[in-house]
């Protein structure tokens, strides 16, 4: 009874938060997000679009190339990146720092073709092996993943035997590369790979070579409603928002 009681409370503020965004005047909100929760957004970003009537407008890309498009002068309503770049953004004083709050994060994991057998990813000795016999493996130049990726290669001394089969993508997604036949083994979040018909997920990076990326959203300096922009990153910090973020294979920031 008492945990019925919490999860109604739960709901009651919940719905009081979407009440509170609804009771503004509608606005449009840009955003521009990282690749790496592109499955959560497609999934909240409708459910608070019909709860505010706000209107979202979505523009994907590796967190590292929309950075440098902010740094450029894109105009954007809120931010979702890397950490990195989300507090290189709030010492220019681009993105207030009341406003940031972490959203989700993830780990790295290993693409396949869906169907084709499962490497043995399962610790880094075994890791190791996997890359020495895959025939080609990709992972995006700009991504969250591709530097982290280029240290593992360090870390197990391959580098050299890994450059004439390594392929940086750009414009595709290591998932959407192992599902066209174009690699054997793709590199990404977890949640990237989740999201792509004709892959699937072998299985995480080992424990012991595991980084996770964290994903912080920030409400632009020059926000056109930063009230309305605020709203849209406390519906993705809410409570009810934790189930679909676990499902899509992250964990709540």
């Amino acid at each position: 009874m008492r945990m019925r009681s919490l999860v109604v409370f739960k709901s009651m503020g919940f719905a009081l938060l979407l009440a509170l965004g609804a009771g503004s005047q509608a606005a449009e909100i840009t955003v521009l997000s990282s690749n790496g929760v592109k499955t959560v957004l497609d999934e909240l970003g409708p459910q608070f679009e019909k709860a505010t009537q706000h209107k979202l407008v979505f523009r994907f890309a590796p967190a590292a190339e929309l950075k440098g498009r902010i740094d450029k002068g894109e105009a954007f309503d809120v931010a979702i990146l890397t950490t990195p770049l989300i507090d290189d953004l709030i010492k220019q004083g681009k993105v207030p720092a009341a406003t940031r709050a972490d959203i989700a994060k993830s780990g790295a994991g290993v693409a396949i073709k869906k169907g084709a057998p499962r490497p043995d990813i399962s610790s880094a000795d075994a890791f190791k092996r996997t890359l020495l016999a895959a025939k080609s493996i990709a992972y995006v130049g700009q991504g969250a993943t591709g530097a982290n990726v280029r240290k593992i290669f360090e870390r197990l001394g391959i580098t050299e035997e890994m450059k004439a089969k390594t392929k940086i993508l750009s414009g595709v997604s290591a998932s959407e590369a192992v599902a066209d036949g174009s690699a054997e083994l793709g590199f990404t979040q977890i949640s990237e790979v989740l999201g792509v018909a004709g892959a699937e997920l072998a299985g995480p990076f080992p424990p012991e070579l595991q980084v996770y990326t964290v994903f912080p959203a920030g409400v632009s300096a020059g926000a056109k409603d930063p009230a309305a922009a605020q709203s849209f990153i406390k519906f993705l910090t809410a409570p009810a928002a934790v189930p679909v973020i676990k499902a899509k294979g992250m964990e709540p920031g």
